[in-house]
């Protein structure tokens, strides 16, 4: 979110209508902090022209939000990033867009007589612009929306000239700026039409771009082969959340989850899907864990040693804190004496890790409860095994030590205390 990236305003608390002046020159100056942590990858949350500070109601999608910059600047943080081995994602919003775009507004000056009046689902005129009477929207909206939210209306994506506008915008970006990848925002309210037909149209320009889709339930529908490369995996998320933050489930309850969780995908699926912990729609897991750094250490690693893209939300690598959007979008802390420089060197070790050990050895994936609901996860190819343990129970558990140890999290001797954790590789026999 470059409004929260840094050349911002020191104020901590957000709102729902604050700009705090963030830039993407300020994204360009911090490319190195990232890439000394271990970072191969951006995602940038919308940079389109837009009133609002969260910028999901696009007025221009050719022109970069003048609060970020512009086009060269965007062109030189996407070559910048190049540099140092890091791709570049960015937020598709093609489900709606803002009602100060020239489409709606035309819409509103001629209506039925507007050019654009099909590029919407409209059922009556003139269109509701009752705004200051939100309330009544919910049975006098004549036109679709996301969310009953009647400023940002729905594009009809059946037209076949909205189809045309919107490819045309995803290969402009590709083409013009060299990006690598597409989140698509709201994508499981858009048909499967135009998504197999983004996908011919992204993958022609880019054999190997990537594309993800923001869905928050079974997402097997789309993953196909022939729409979104992979899925935001909140389903999975949501149940290590359970277990390591918030202690709504027990051992066996998460094996069933994960391993049910699994079964929804192909294996070539689930190496793709993108897994995050915390966003800009959740709480972060700091605050949902009360403040409790080991649980947070804990499921990252869990996640860590799972299949898939990973994604680590700003701050997290700092301890930022926030609850509820807008809580969770707070500025990122930059200061010495707002960093937990503890718990940037834990991420900073936990990618290492994940980038130099776990891909030589992914294969076979087993989960299971060891003796005193110790939660246990083997991943391993050729003999080569990581295995991780976990202790949620509550109490210290004894837990002998097992091949070469490469992280751990509270453990003395042979016992290892409550949230506490163990990753350990295991070699072939010779």
């Amino acid at each position: 979110m470059p409004k929260k990236v840094c050349n911002w305003d020191p104020q901590r608390t957000p709102g729902h209508w604050n700009f705090y002046g963030g830039d993407l020159e300020g994204g360009i100056e911090h490319l190195d902090y990232l890439q000394d942590l271990g970072i191969n990858g951006l995602h940038f949350c919308p940079i389109f022209e837009s009133p609002s500070n969260h910028k999901y109601d696009t007025v221009d999608y050719y022109r970069i939000d003048p609060h970020f910059g512009d086009g060269k600047i965007f062109k030189h943080l996407v070559e910048e990033a190049h540099k140092r081995g890091m791709k570049v994602m960015l937020d598709a919003v093609f489900n709606h867009i803002g009602i100060a775009s020239k489409y709606w507004q035309d819409v509103i000056q001629k209506g039925e007589n507007s050019l654009y009046k099909d590029w919407f689902r409209i059922y009556s005129y003139p269109v509701w612009q009752d705004y200051d009477h939100m309330e009544k929207r919910f049975e006098q909206l004549n036109y679709d929306t996301f969310g009953y939210e009647p400023r940002v209306p729905k594009w009809n994506t059946a037209n076949p000239e909205v189809k045309r506008y919107l490819l045309d915008i995803a290969s402009y970006w590709i083409e013009n700026y060299d990006i690598d990848a597409w989140r698509m925002d709201v994508s499981d309210e858009i048909d499967h039409q135009f998504w197999r037909a983004f996908r011919q149209k992204v993958t022609a320009i880019k054999p190997d771009f990537y594309t993800v889709g923001e869905v928050w339930h079974n997402a097997q529908a789309w993953l196909n082969g022939d729409e979104y490369h992979a899925a935001m995996n909140y389903n999975l998320v949501e149940s290590i959340k359970q277990y390591f933050l918030t202690g709504e489930i027990d051992t066996a309850e998460l094996i069933h989850q994960v391993i049910a969780q699994q079964m929804k995908y192909r294996r070539q699926v689930t190496e793709a899907m993108l897994n995050l912990l915390d966003s800009h729609d959740t709480p972060r897991i700091l605050t949902l864990a009360k403040g409790n750094k080991d649980f947070v250490k804990a499921a990252l690693t869990f996640l860590f040693v799972q299949a898939g893209s990973l994604c680590l939300y700003y701050g997290t690598e700092v301890g930022l804190e926030g609850g509820e959007d807008p809580d969770n979008r707070r500025a990122m802390a930059w200061e010495l004496d707002q960093v937990d420089s503890g718990m940037k060197d834990f991420v900073k070790q936990l990618i290492h890790l994940r980038r130099t050990c776990l891909p030589q050895i992914f294969g076979d994936f087993h989960l299971t409860e060891e003796d005193n609901e110790i939660l246990a996860l083997e991943v391993g190819v050729d003999g080569q095994r990581l295995l991780a343990r976990f202790n949620q129970t509550g109490q210290v558990l004894f837990l002998p030590q097992v091949g070469e140890t490469l992280l751990s999290q509270k453990r003395e001797g042979e016992y290892i205390g409550y949230g506490g954790f163990e990753v350990s590789f295991i070699k072939a026999p010779i």
